[in-house]
């Protein structure tokens, strides 16, 4: 930017030395340059200034100093481009700079070299006390967008929020609206892959329609020239056969016409002559007339005698041959007709092609036959401990699958199908086992227990026959539903599995089952939290004198005993204290739950193994580690016990809710009131497998478990 009065930015010339003199030098104009130091004067400190930036600026620099590459400048300096408009004003300005100094008779012709050499010396011989720059002028950088116009759908500066034709428009934060943007390519997305599916399996399809449209049209026109050739052999057969008869008969009528043309002839001659010979004894004497009329009358008898066949033996119209063309026609008729197709080859199931009332069948059939329908029937494999016929169900299609439903989920079914054409029907393929795909299971809700690493679900298959596997599906709950699963667990034999799950998170846990025939569809949901160590008390320990509530959190004993006989021992029951276990999450690191109690009640708080004896007291064994509260004479007794030993602790506040941490990789289990967070006992335990909560209620009263919840800042130091 340009100074008045020709300052140089930044240059206070007050503190300069009298007989030092500053100019407003652009080094990369290398033309048309004042020689402010003489020439002689120029070598010397060239070397000067030289050896100094070689300390400073490194090897590098100095490699391009040497080689007359003027691409760095001193620190401080800025460079120019030489492109830009100031060019026009520094040349211009310096003559007039130079004036006002008292230089005009230097002139502007000075070369580069002496005028940079004169700047290195000033910034290395005073550069603590005097700094020269020269700041060119910058463009300012265009403002990058921050928000987005809803209204036009573009990003824009805020600033143009206030001033521009946005003014009226909807914004919103870049990010969000990148986010808001990404999720509708990825919902988009999902509904492309979905449409993208179907059409391929519509294509597929088509693509089998198309084949077997043009091997069936290929296989009639070879029917039609086979045929065709045949009735063309035929009738040239016909032909000939015709030809050769009617010539036969020709020569024999010609020849019956011709021995009657010629024994005809023979009695005309013969007639002829015996006139002649008449008419000749007329003009003889009579002695010679009569002796030869004796003769001629006996000849003449004997002529008159013999019959003469005045008949036509063959006639000259034409007999009316009639034409056989019975084969002709049959073989016209059989051009129409086709051999029924072979047995159809059935295929075996693929995967995933069942679903919980439906399954695709598919079969192939060999190319040489025409077929115009099929015929499947099934029927649920037969149970031989049933010893009763399952009813057989028929469909026909034109093609070679066929989707049946409204079928029994997880079960067997057995199919055969028959081709048919106008032929008649095919022999029945091979019969083949398919399955449909199973029930989803149903998630045991109240069994589910969880911790801030993981998760352990139970489940009920929902099958009554057995399936493959199980998969386990989780979607966090503030995903949307429209991305899908955002974590699977498949594989899994057994209706229960533990999750490896993030802290402090909210899940929705879905499952499938899985057979040969394909996935189920999802169970009904279940929601996870993990946040703290979340469990249900087990009802199959708790004493018969305990009652649990509904939602599995709060344990009664009721005012009057109940009367029942004596309990037999059991391995998973109280039957002597009263008391009943928690179901823990079988995962090591540290777990911590708060029970709610009356100060006047009796009780006892703890954990045991799972193998606890069930007959003795809690804390009376090496399997339990326990707070016992009693009650008496209005003095409140607190007892740590393991293995009927307890240590010597006085208690002055008596909690209201005791806060219970176990921490497996310390091996501790420690006591705290909730209240005034008093940490109160820590027992250092050998667990050397996995425990659970235990409660017993010495007299009438109840117990609330709080559970699932953070764990205080006063804990966490234990």
């Amino acid at each position: 930017m340009e100074e008045e009065a020709g300052e140089e930015p930044g240059l206070d010339r007050s503190t300069a030395p009298k007989d030092f003199h500053f100019y407003n030098m652009d080094l990369y104009d290398s033309e048309d340059r004042m020689q402010i130091i003489p020439q002689e004067n120029t070598r010397m400190r060239r070397e000067v200034v030289q050896a100094e930036d070689e300390q400073e600026l490194g090897d590098e620099f100095v490699e391009e100093s040497r080689m007359g590459v003027s691409g760095y400048l001193p620190y401080g300096m800025k460079r120019r481009d030489p492109t830009r408009e100031q060019r026009d004003w520094r040349l211009g300005g310096e003559a007039a700079e130079a004036e006002d100094l008292g230089y005009e008779g230097w002139g502007l012709a000075g070369q580069c070299q002496d005028l940079r050499e004169a700047y290195r010396y000033a910034h290395g011989r005073a550069s603590e006390e005097y700094e020269c720059y020269v700041i060119p002028e910058e463009e300012d950088e265009e403002e990058a967008e921050d928000v987005f116009c809803v209204t036009c759908k573009t990003p824009i500066r805020a600033v143009e929020k206030a001033f521009d034709e946005h003014k009226e428009h909807e914004v919103t934060p870049l990010n969000k609206a990148l986010e808001s943007a990404k999720d509708e390519i990825h919902k988009n997305m999902y509904k492309l892959e979905k449409q993208i599916i179907e059409m391929e399996n519509f294509a597929s399809h088509l693509e089998e329609v198309f084949i077997t449209v043009e091997e069936n049209f290929g296989r009639q026109e070879q029917n039609f020239e086979l045929h065709y050739n045949e009735i063309l052999e035929t009738l040239a057969q016909k032909y000939e056969e015709k030809i050769q008869t009617l010539g036969q008969k020709k020569k024999e009528k010609l020849e019956a016409l011709y021995g009657q043309l010629v024994s005809c002839g023979e009695n005309l001659d013969t007639c002829k002559e015996l006139m002649e010979t008449i008419e000749e004894m007329c003009h003889e004497e009579k002695v010679d007339f009569l002796k030869d009329a004796v003769a001629m009358a006996d000849r003449l008898g004997k002529f008159l005698k013999t019959k003469t066949d005045v008949e036509i033996s063959a006639q000259p119209d034409f007999e009316d041959q009639t034409l056989d063309f019975s084969d002709v026609e049959q073989l016209m008729g059989s051009i129409n007709t086709i051999p029924a197709p072979s047995a159809p080859v059935i295929n075996p199931q693929a995967p995933n092609s069942a679903t919980g009332s439906s399954v695709r069948v598919c079969w192939s059939l060999y190319s040489d036959d025409t077929v115009e329908s099929y015929q499947l029937s099934y029927r649920p494999v037969q149970d031989s401990s049933l010893g009763k016929d399952q009813a057989e169900f028929t469909v026909t299609v034109k093609e070679t699958y066929c989707s049946v439903a409204n079928l029994e989920p997880n079960t067997q079914y057995e199919f055969w199908v028959i081709a048919q054409n106008r032929a008649g029907p095919s022999p029945s393929s091979e019969r083949a086992v398919y399955m449909t795909a199973p029930s989803p299971p149903i998630i045991k809700s109240k069994e589910i227990r969880s911790c801030e690493e993981a998760a352990f679900i139970c489940w009920e298959s929902g099958n009554l026959n057995p399936v493959d596997s199980y998969t386990v599906e989780l979607t966090q709950a503030e995903t949307p539903e429209a991305l899908g699963v955002t974590e699977s667990v498949v594989g899994i034999p057994t209706c229960e599995s533990l999750i490896q799950l993030q802290p402090r998170q909210c899940y929705i846990i879905y499952v499938r089952a899985l057979n040969v025939g394909g996935p189920s569809a999802r169970s009904e949901p279940a929601t996870v939290h993990t946040t703290g160590s979340y469990f249900h008390l087990n009802k199959n320990t708790c004493h018969s004198w305990l009652t649990i509530s509904k939602d599995g959190f709060t344990v009664v004993r009721s005012e009057r005993k109940i009367l029942t006989r004596e309990l037999l021992p059991s391995k998973t029951q109280f039957t002597r204290c009263v008391a009943v276990m928690g179901n823990l999450i079988p995962v090591r690191g540290r777990h911590y739950w708060e029970v709610e109690v009356d100060e006047c009640l009796d009780y006892t708080v703890g954990v045991a193994f799972e193998d606890v004896p069930k007959q003795e007291d809690l804390g009376a064994n090496c399997y339990s580690w326990c707070m016992r509260h009693t009650f008496a004479s209005s003095r409140h007794k607190y007892e740590f016990l393991h293995n009927r030993t307890t240590p010597d602790i006085r208690i002055t506040v008596s909690p209201k809710k005791i806060g219970i941490l176990l921490d497996y990789e310390n091996s501790k289990l420690s006591f705290f009131n909730v209240d005034i967070s008093q940490h109160l006992y820590t027992f250092n335990c050998q667990l050397h497998q996995f425990v659970h909560p235990c409660f017993s209620l010495e007299k009438p009263g109840c117990l609330k478990i709080h559970n699932g919840i953070l764990m205080p800042m006063h804990v966490t130091f234990y």
